[in-house]
């Protein structure tokens, strides 16, 4: 019989009731992938049994936390990640994304990219991605399948859109995309993945008919499947669509009458959204997905976390590659601290957001975006063991230790002063994926 592993030390994580709880001499049980208990460790000395555990002693200069979450990545649009960043989004798309999109049309320029990109954003923590793949089948399962060879978790989906898109990246009809897409999520599920699966993609209100986001929002609600999508991203993008769908109500309404506002709904950017846009989707449980690096390289706008969390909406982080040019989540968490410190800056009864809340954002905040807090998102026991070993003294950190510094001081400076290098370990269902040996395929 498999012994129970035990990791004793400092753990910091999220609850519902707190945006980061530090808990030190604790110990966390791990069997078989999934957390079966957390304690003081005074107590489990108590009934420590060699025969049955394997004990994991951490430093005082390391902790554990939950594995980081990116709900929202163009996993094709990696190739472009740090560069193409001189126009605004409509601009931006047209000059630089669609054309790269276009070129996963060759399966191996598809599997060569998506191979690096789920490598690097495994290196930088990120456990759990939803990503936007493009408008090809073939090269979309090939993700799912790279994913599953690296042991990341992720929601992955073939982008539709037959509107307003360049003759040689559309779809041909609504009928080609509607069936593609049943074919992918049919093939995906049948794959019977233990941790990927489907999710549907309409690329945003703009590239998609009505008729295409009918049939879109009938299949997401039939197999229950997730949704991500883009809305309110810029000003021009909020025009448009309001000259697109004249009676529609606003922006959220176009995706609402296709019935794709669910609670396992992830909204992109929703930097623009009205009060009454932001109440319907706290009503209907769905979320925001905050992208702060993207919103401020486009230029897209300031997105408003703190307002979305005090009414109860669920936020969680996206790196938003290649708008954004970071795939880290640690990136994402200090710009979101950036951009709330900015509205603070222009009126100051703005209270911004700090370490605390980016950190549940990060985490906890983005299973719950993502509709799947019941599996990870923190170190409650019956979960799944997502985890990061986090050591900031190890060799080539950037972090320096000082006999002061609290518990909650050392999180602090992983989140702000930290990178890879701190990451020891990534855990994903228990096993270290860091160390998963990949196909020879894979490597260079």
């Amino acid at each position: 019989m498999a012994k129970t592993q035990v990791y004793c030390g400092m753990f910091v994580h999220s609850t519902k009731k707190d945006y980061m709880r530090i808990l030190q001499n604790h110990a966390i049980g791990v069997k078989e992938g999934k957390i079966v208990f957390v304690e003081e460790m005074i107590k489990f000395q108590l009934k420590a049994n060699e025969k049955e555990h394997e004990v994991i002693k951490l430093n005082n200069n390391e902790f554990l936390m939950p594995g980081m979450i990116d709900t929202h990545i163009h996993a094709p649009q990696y190739p472009n990640a740090g560069k193409g960043l001189d126009q605004g989004l409509l601009e931006w798309l047209n000059k630089y994304t669609f054309p790269t999109e276009a070129k996963f049309k060759e399966l191996e320029f598809a599997k060569n990219t998506y191979r690096k990109i789920v490598r690097r954003t495994l290196e930088n923590g990120t456990t759990t991605a939803s990503y936007y793949g493009t408008i090809h089948i073939d090269a979309c399962l090939a993700l799912c399948d790279i994913i599953e060879e690296n042991g990341q978790r992720a929601l992955v989906g073939k982008v539709n859109m037959n509107a307003n898109s360049p003759d040689y990246y559309i779809e041909e009809s609504v009928d080609v995309s509607v069936s593609e897409t049943k074919k992918f999520v049919d093939e995906v599920l049948q794959k019977k993945y233990p941790r990927v699966l489907p999710i549907i993609t309409p690329r945003f209100a703009i590239s998609c008919s009505q008729q295409l986001m009918d049939a879109l929002g009938l299949l997401a609600i039939e197999k229950d499947l997730h949704v991500q999508t883009h809305i309110s991203e810029t000003e021009d993008e909020c025009e448009m669509v309001g000259k697109l769908y004249p009676e529609c109500e606003d922006y959220l309404d176009v995706y609402d009458k296709a019935g794709l506002i669910r609670n396992k709904t992830v909204l992109g950017h929703g930097i623009y959204l009205s009060d009454k846009e932001r109440k319907k989707i706290k009503q209907k449980g769905a979320s925001i997905s905050h992208c702060p690096n993207s919103n401020l390289s486009i230029r897209s706008g300031i997105f408003n976390a703190r307002q979305c969390l005090s009414e109860g909406i669920k936020v969680g982080l996206g790196t938003d590659v290649s708008g954004g040019y970071s795939p880290s989540m640690m990136d994402a968490m200090r710009t979101a601290i950036h951009v709330s410190n900015m509205l603070t800056i222009k009126d100051r009864t703005h209270k911004p957001i700090t370490h605390r809340e980016v950190f549940m954002m990060a985490t906890y905040g983005g299973s719950q975006a993502l509709a799947i807090d019941h599996l990870v998102g923190n170190f409650e026991v019956g979960k799944e063991f997502d985890a990061l070993l986090v050591s900031l003294d190890c060799p080539g950190s950037q972090v320096d230790i000082f006999d002061d510094d609290t518990p909650e001081d050392l999180v602090q400076k992983f989140i702000f002063l930290g990178d890879n290098r701190n990451i020891q370990k990534v855990f994903v269902n228990g096993e270290d994926v860091l160390q998963r040996k990949v196909p020879d395929c894979q490597k260079g």
